[in-house]
């Protein structure tokens, strides 16, 4: 637990406010609020300012932990006998530009996203601005009712970003959200980090694997394969399962990876 909350950085209320008062200011409007959002998140302090705007606030610990994090996943990416392909970021600001770029490349795709705004940096903090979705839930979070409904479109959106050399690199169930539009259920997806372009096939099968971890204890692994096989190929569900056991490892999943395995070798079959 001490390790944990070495990595899980803050940011003092003072330079919080800050950021508030500057977000605000450029957007033409007094600082009215600012609240810290719970969030087990180790990569920035989410905030949301006077109920409008969604910002990440990014410091030099949140770009040390992502660097930490991103050569224990290519230590991985190694085991499962390809070269890591994740990339880290030198600075904060840099952070929070990656992000704002990814977001708007799947907004341009068609891939809901919240409104990417403006990255900027603030007194040695990067500082990412998005549209506030007011209300939402993460996938782990909806009714299997509302899941089944779902999971066609988190796939057809993550084989649209794919088709067009994008990766997620970090896809969990945490990092989709489910928010009302036009009164249904829609997908968001959100956090997208830094991978290779070189290696983009293996970023892609990785992503895929991912999907397939996050889905499966809540699908069951043969309904999670069997949606998956609507937008890919056996070849693509053959590259991704070289990654289960990788994904396996990570602490932010937990399903059982033989029985994925099972389930893509008995469709590739």
């Amino acid at each position: 637990m001490a390790f944990r909350r070495v990595l899980r950085a803050s940011v003092p209320q003072s330079r919080l406010r800050a950021v508030g008062e500057e977000v605000a200011k450029r957007y033409g409007e007094p600082l009215d609020s600012i609240e810290s959002l719970e969030a087990d998140n180790w990569l920035s302090v989410p905030c949301v300012v006077n109920e409008r705007w969604f910002v990440k606030v990014i410091a030099d610990q949140h770009t040390l932990v992502h660097g930490l994090l991103t050569t224990g996943r290519n230590l991985g990416a190694f085991s499962s006998g390809t070269e890591g392909f994740f990339e880290h970021f030198s600075t904060p600001v840099e952070m929070a530009e990656h992000e704002l770029e990814s977001t708007r490349r799947m907004r341009e795709l068609g891939v809901n996203a919240p409104e990417p705004l403006e990255a900027f940096e603030h007194d040695g903090l990067g500082v990412l601005v998005l549209e506030y979705l007011p209300s939402f839930r993460t996938l782990d979070a909806v009714s299997s009712e509302e899941l089944s409904d779902l999971v066609d479109g988190l796939f057809g959106n993550l084989s649209r970003m794919h088709e067009a050399g994008i990766a997620h690199g970090d896809l969990r169930a945490e990092n989709v959200l489910v928010a009302p539009k036009d009164g249904d259920p829609t997908l968001y997806f959100i956090d997208a980090t830094r991978v290779n372009d070189d290696a983009i096939e293996d970023a892609r099968a990785y992503d895929l694997a991912c999907a397939l971890a996050s889905l499966a204890p809540l699908l069951g692994p043969a309904d999670a394969v069997s949606a998956a096989a609507d937008h890919y190929s056996a070849e693509d569900l053959l590259s991704a399962r070289e990654f289960l056991d990788f994904v396996n490892l990570r602490p932010d999943h937990d399903f059982d990876a033989a029985q994925v395995k099972g389930e893509i070798e008995k469709f590739a079959a």
